[in-house]
């Protein structure tokens, strides 16, 4: 497994998968999932930065743009919604994401306030996309099907 954290880039080969979810408010989950996947060949594309200047524009725009351009580059995008927050901004990229045929993984907390909702809407448009609610579960789905 790689590892790269924003601001780094990554213009390499391998298979790269987005990590989109919860930053703000909620625990560093992209580090555990990052522990669980540490025997893939999977190029891992973490946006939380560990220390972001949360008071500089500048430093918000970048962020936005490093995103931007990694979910793009990415040959899949993996979803978690953790309980802690609604992750407005997840919400919005799984609602684009899910109208491509890009490669998703889902994972939300059972205790995601608005898991059903989530749940409905997927199963609506990307039926095939298999929604588990744990990291563990998520790593074993991306270990199996990747």
């Amino acid at each position: 497994m790689r590892y790269i954290e924003c601001p780094d880039t990554y213009p390499g080969p391998e298979r790269t998968l987005f990590m989109a979810g919860g930053i703000t408010g909620c625990p560093d989950w992209q580090l555990e999932l990052a522990a669980l996947l540490a025997d893939t060949e999977w190029a891992l594309l973490n946006p939380r930065r560990r220390n972001f200047p949360q008071h500089d524009p500048a430093a918000v725009e970048a962020q936005i743009k490093w995103e931007h351009a990694h979910l793009r580059a990415a040959s899949a995008i993996l979803f978690w919604f953790p309980s802690e927050t609604l992750c407005p901004i997840t919400l919005y990229e799984l609602g684009t994401w899910s109208m491509t045929d890009k490669p998703l993984f889902l994972g939300i907390h059972p205790a995601y306030p608005r898991r059903l909702d989530v749940e409905i809407q997927t199963r609506l448009v990307r039926p095939e996309v298999d929604i588990v609610h744990s990291l563990a579960a998520l790593a074993a789905q991306l270990k199996q099907k990747c």
